[in-house]
């Protein structure tokens, strides 16, 4: 006879929205990167030698990471699989936070980045990416006489 126009639960319906108002809103990084930019999560500095990325991607096959460098950018891309009951079981979902599907990241790399020394290694969910500099860049110290 008489229905709710709210949902049973008005608070934690509340609480969903300010949170997700927050997240939309906040610039600064949080444990899932999407403050910023997307998935994975980046790092990327270095040191006179290198150019060292990071991306934090846990639940990622390595095999379907695909890392190209190509006119001084650099590209990660790849899926990472939904890990949610079939649609066809009867089951409900709550809340879902980690993201499933396609992702691509574009790093524009510095100049001194040399395309023919890379490297890239994955271990625990962390792709390690070092891209050397070219000797010609590298600072030095010159002997005054």
């Amino acid at each position: 006879m008489f229905r709710s126009l709210f949902p049973h639960d008005v608070f934690a319906e509340m609480d969903r929205l300010q949170r997700e108002v927050q997240q939309a809103l906040d610039l600064s990084p949080n444990i899932r990167g999407f403050g910023r930019g997307g998935f994975p999560a980046l790092n990327v500095g270095g040191t006179p030698q290198t150019v060292e990325v990071y991306a934090f991607a846990p639940g990622i096959d390595p095999n379907s990471l695909e890392v190209d460098l190509e006119r001084g950018m650099l590209t990660i891309a790849g899926e990472r699989k939904s890990r949610l009951p079939d649609a066809g079981q009867q089951s409900t979902l709550h809340i879902n936070e980690r993201f499933a599907g396609s992702f691509r990241r574009v790093i524009n790399l510095p100049e001194d980045a040399d395309p023919d020394a890379v490297q890239a290694r994955v271990k625990d969910g962390l792709v390690h990416i070092t891209i050397q500099r070219r000797a010609a860049a590298q600072p030095r110290r010159i002997t005054v006489h």
